[in-house]
C-alpha cells in the first residue's frame, strides 16, 4: 500500500471566496475528501501562504487563518510557505519524506498559482501526484477566465505528465485504501 497524503493548500479564509470557480462545487469536494480521510486515518497536511508583513495575506491579519469550513483539528500539521511552493523552506518536504509519504491528494488555492507549484515540484521530488476534479480553483485573471485556467491546468498541463487528474470516486477510493 502507499502511504498518502492530504494536502490542502492556501485554503484560507482571504481566498476562499465566491468569486472562485465552481466554488460550491469545490467547496463540497474538498469538505468530502478530508473528511474521509481522517475517517481512513489518512494525514490531512494544511499550508498557508504568507505574503509578509505589511501584505493583507500575512501571519496575523485577518484572513490568513485556513478556512473555517476546512480548519485544522487538533493534531494536525500546518506550514506555512512564502512562495508558491510549499517545498521550499515550510519544512513540508522534511515531515514527509520522515513519515514515508509517497503519494499526495492536492487539493486548494489556486489553480494557476500555488497548486501549479506544488504539482510541479511534488513531481519532481517523486511523489505520485493526485489532483481530484474540482478540489482547486482560481478567480478570473486578465488571460483566461477562472473555468478555462481551471481546465488549461487540470486537463491540459498536469494530467499524465506531472499528475493524474482524477474523478472524485477515484480519489476516495485511493483513500480509504491508503
Amino acid at each position: 500500500m502507499t502511504k498518502t497524503a492530504l494536502l490542502v493548500i492556501d485554503a484560507q479564509e482571504l481566498m476562499t471566496t465566491e468569486k472562485l470557480y465552481a466554488y460550491d462545487t469545490y467547496i463540497a469536494n474538498v469538505r468530502d475528501l478530508i473528511a474521509e480521510a481522517r475517517e481512513n486515518g489518512a494525514e490531512v497536511i494544511y499550508v498557508r501562504h504568507d505574503d509578509g508583513e505589511g501584505k493583507p495575506l500575512s501571519k496575523g491579519n485577518e484572513g490568513f487563518d485556513v478556512c473555517g469550513q476546512f480548519a485544522p483539528e487538533a493534531g494536525e500539521r500546518v506550514f506555512d510557505k512564502y512562495v508558491n511552493s510549499p517545498f521550499r523552506d515550510s519544512g513540508l518536504l522534511g515531515y514527509l519524506l520522515e513519515k514515508g509519504v509517497k503519494r499526495l491528494v492536492v487539493t486548494g488555492l489556486q489553480t494557476d498559482y500555488c497548486i501549479d507549484a506544488t504539482v510541479k515540484c511534488g513531481f519532481e521530488r517523486g511523489f505520485e501526484m493526485i489532483v481530484p476534479e474540482y478540489c482547486n480553483s482560481t478567480f478570473d485573471n486578465v488571460f483566461m477566465t477562472a473555468e478555462q485556467t481551471y481546465r488549461y491546468y487540470n486537463d491540459f498541463i498536469w494530467q499524465n505528465r506531472y499528475a493524474r487528474c482524477v474523478k472524485m470516486a477515484e480519489v476516495l477510493d485511493m483513500i480509504r485504501s491508503k
